[in-house]
Formats: C-alpha cells, sequence, structure tokens
C-alpha cells in the first residue's frame, strides 16, 4: 500500500494561522485602503509589480498594498514582498492606459525609486521566477538587506546559519561594490558560514600576547582610542579594525546579527562614506525587515477585536460568565475531539 501524509484538522488549523501571522507581519504595517503616494518615499512599505499593466520589456514600476486591491484586482501580479524608500507608481505614466483610483494627480515618475529584476518577476543571481516552475530543489529564498534581491541559499556561495531569520545578509555582489564591509565582517559575521577566518599580529602585538591576556570576543571591535564626546567624531572606529586583528576570506554572502548596525562607525569620514555610496540606511536600525514585521504584527493585533467580545459588551455580568464558560467547555472539547481524531487516524496508518 501506498504511503500517505496524515494531516489532522488541527495540523490545518496550526498552518492557517502561520500563515496569517506571516501576512499580517507583511502586511500589517502596511495601509490596505489608502494609496501611499501622498507619504512621498515610504520608509519601508509592502510592494507589488503588476505584470498585466508593464510586462517585461516595458520600464519596471511598483504599486503599494491598496492599489493591488483597488487598482488591479485581477491582474498578475508579482509580489515583491517590502522595499525601502518606495513611492507608488500606480497610474503614472508608466501605465498606459491604467489611471489610479485611490490618488491619481501623481508626478509622472517617481525619479528616487530603485528597481531591479524583481520587478519583472526573476530573482537571485540565477534570474529566475519564483516559485520556479522548472526547478524542483526546495531551498529558501534569502533576501539582501542592502540590493534586497531575492537569492537561493544555495547560490549564496556559503553555508545558511541556523535562525537565518533573526540574521541580516548581504550578497557577495553588494559586499564587492562596497569592500570596506568586508572590514566589519571579518569581526561581526556570525559562525557557520563557510568562510575561513584567520588572526593577523603585529610584532608588537606577538610579543604582548600571552596565556594571561584575556582574549576579545569576535563582537568586540570598540576603538582603542579613549574618546571624550569632544573627540567622538574624529576617531574611526573602522580604521582600527584591522589592527585588532581578524580578516577573512572575501568570498560568499555575509549574514550579520540584529544588533551589527549599532557597531558602524560614525566619524564624520564614514558618514560621509556612507552617503556616497547610499547606505545611510544601515545606521538606521528601525530600516529592518525585522522591525518592519514586528509593527505589522503589533498593528495588526491593535486592530483586530475578537467578535466575540463584541458580542459580550451587550451582554449584563451573568450573561457574559455563561457564555464564556460555554465557549471555554466547546473550545477544550473540540481540542480533544481532534487530537482523539488525530491519534486514531495515525493508528491506522498503514506505515
Amino acid at each position: 500500500m501506498s504511503e500517505e501524509q496524515t494531516v489532522s484538522l488541527v495540523d490545518v488549523l496550526q498552518e492557517d494561522e502561520e500563515l496569517e501571522e506571516e501576512a499580517s507581519a507583511v502586511l500589517g504595517g502596511s495601509d490596505s485602503d489608502h494609496c501611499s503616494y501622498p507619504q512621498g518615499y515610504v520608509k519601508r512599505q509592502a510592494l507589488y509589480a503588476c505584470n498585466t499593466c508593464t510586462p517585461k520589456g516595458g520600464e519596471p514600476t511598483g504599486v503599494c498594498l491598496a492599489c493591488s486591491y483597488k487598482c488591479h484586482e485581477g491582474h498578475d501580479l508579482f509580489e515583491l514582498y517590502t522595499k525601502r524608500n518606495f513611492r507608488c507608481d500606480c497610474g503614472n505614466k508608466k501605465f498606459a492606459e491604467l489611471k489610479c483610483k485611490l490618488f491619481p494627480e501623481k508626478d509622472s515618475v517617481n525619479n528616487l525609486n530603485k528597481y531591479s529584476q524583481n520587478f519583472f518577476g526573476l530573482y537571485c543571481t540565477c534570474s529566475r521566477p519564483y516559485p520556479d516552475p522548472d526547478d524542483q530543489v526546495e531551498d529558501e529564498m534569502i533576501q539582501c538587506v542592502v540590493c534586497e534581491d531575492w537569492l537561493h541559499g544555495r547560490h549564496l556561495g556559503c553555508v545558511v546559519p541556523d535562525s537565518v531569520g533573526l540574521l541580516e545578509m548581504i550578497c557577495e555582489s553588494c559586499m564587492n561594490k562596497n569592500t570596506f564591509l568586508w572590514t566589519y565582517a571579518a569581526h561581526l559575521a556570525v559562525s557557520g558560514t563557510d568562510i575561513q577566518v584567520k588572526k593577523e599580529m603585529t610584532a608588537d602585538e606577538s610579543k604582548r600576547d600571552s596565556p594571561n591576556e584575556t582574549a576579545k570576543s569576535d563582537g568586540d571591535i570598540q576603538p582603542s582610542c579613549k574618546r571624550s564626546r569632544e573627540d567622538l567624531g574624529s576617531c574611526c572606529r573602522l580604521k582600527e579594525l584591522p589592527v585588532i586583528g581578524q580578516t577573512r576570506v572575501q568570498s560568499g554572502a555575509v549574514f550579520l546579527p540584529s544588533s551589527w548596525r549599532s557597531k558602524l562607525c560614525t566619524c564624520q569620514s564614514c558618514l560621509e562614506n556612507l552617503s556616497a555610496t547610499g547606505l545611510s540606511f544601515l545606521l538606521d536600525e528601525s530600516d529592518t525587515v525585522l522591525a518592519y514585521e514586528n509593527k505589522g504584527k503589533t498593528s495588526e493585533e491593535t486592530r483586530q477585536h475578537d467578535p466575540l467580545m463584541s458580542a459580550l459588551d451587550n451582554l449584563n455580568r451573568v450573561q457574559q460568565l455563561e457564555i464564556i464558560h460555554g465557549y471555554n467547555d466547546m473550545k477544550s472539547d473540540l481540542k480533544d475531539f481532534l487530537q482523539t481524531f488525530a491519534a486514531g487516524r495515525k493508528s491506522r496508518d498503514p506505515r
């Protein structure tokens, strides 16, 4: 007899709840009723690209959550998850016929928007769609925090560490475009990646090195200079890192802990460099996708109101208690029944 996977109703309900939480995290931080255009270049929002209105070969466009519902209902949409500093394009001159139903008074183009292959439904260094009908390999897609492209785990050039959802990844291409990031990576990248790390010491450091000396942790990147408030902007933490010791082979993607942004140097020279390379957002810890998702979950929880509790508001105290007890009894009985049902199904499983 062929093997069949046994799935209980409890499993289905749990999976639905997980999917609902994931959707709330992504969509909860965006407005589903009003076009985001009047807000300008939104710090981070859920975005979509419409393959019906602007197919491949034309100009790339992105539309906000509300416009995806109200203006592009029934269209072939690419879900882009979230993007930073983007202004809704819906109905501007890039759209041949469509007019935005929510906020039609838009500029002809949004010059500060940044586009990528994602806006045509292609991802990763392999430039394939997701899901890919021709790819039978199950693989996790991970977003680079710099270019915001999504890459297959097997195409990152390193071993993907555990708890990747709590980490930030920078792809190899972005690391090579901004080579100063390799210096931070040598001291801050999490273990588990397929990277060779070596210790380099000067002659003076070798003399000072002894069993009694307390070793510095990989994450300790405090500069050696004593800084007063007046000198805070003149001491460059980044320049001192190579002196502290560690380097790494500069290849593959880099995974960094959620706190890594707080360790970036903020001297005047580094601030100017971050601005010139378009990476000033790295100094903003609220820019992270994790921060956006937490905001979405909080907003969703605030908006949600149990319909049972709404009904209870119209009843007196005794009636409220009777209904609550009855509801809890029914909930408990249903859970016991489903668990018994699931156990019975498993006992009859031919495996």
